[in-house]
């Protein structure tokens, strides 16, 4: 069984014991996350939401923060002796799926 869930603007496939990386979440690590926007549930038979399925959530259990990789921007003009560098490290949280319930 899977599941198109939407979080922190993106859409994700999810399938019970996945571990996924999204936007970072403001709850505590080791505690519960209940996802309720379900788009699509899949498995048997397919359940297509309008725009979401009635009653469907998506359960896991956040198992860390982190900052993924340093993402370097470097912008400069010819000529002109101008240049820019800039560094981004994005937050995100580590997600293990535990349930899908329809």
């Amino acid at each position: 069984m899977y599941a198109i869930i939407k979080t922190g603007g993106k859409q994700l496939k999810v399938e019970a014991g996945q571990a996924i990386y999204i936007e970072k979440l403001n709850v505590e690590a080791g505690s519960q996350v209940t996802f309720d926007e379900v788009i699509l549930v899949g498995g048997e038979s397919t359940t297509v939401g309008t725009p979401l399925v009635k009653g469907a959530t998506v359960v896991g259990t956040v198992e860390k923060h982190g900052k993924e990789k340093k993402v370097v921007t470097f912008q400069y003009k010819p000529k002109k002796h101008s240049h820019r560098k800039q560094g981004h490290r994005q937050p995100y949280t580590k997600v293990v799926i535990d349930a899908i319930n329809a």
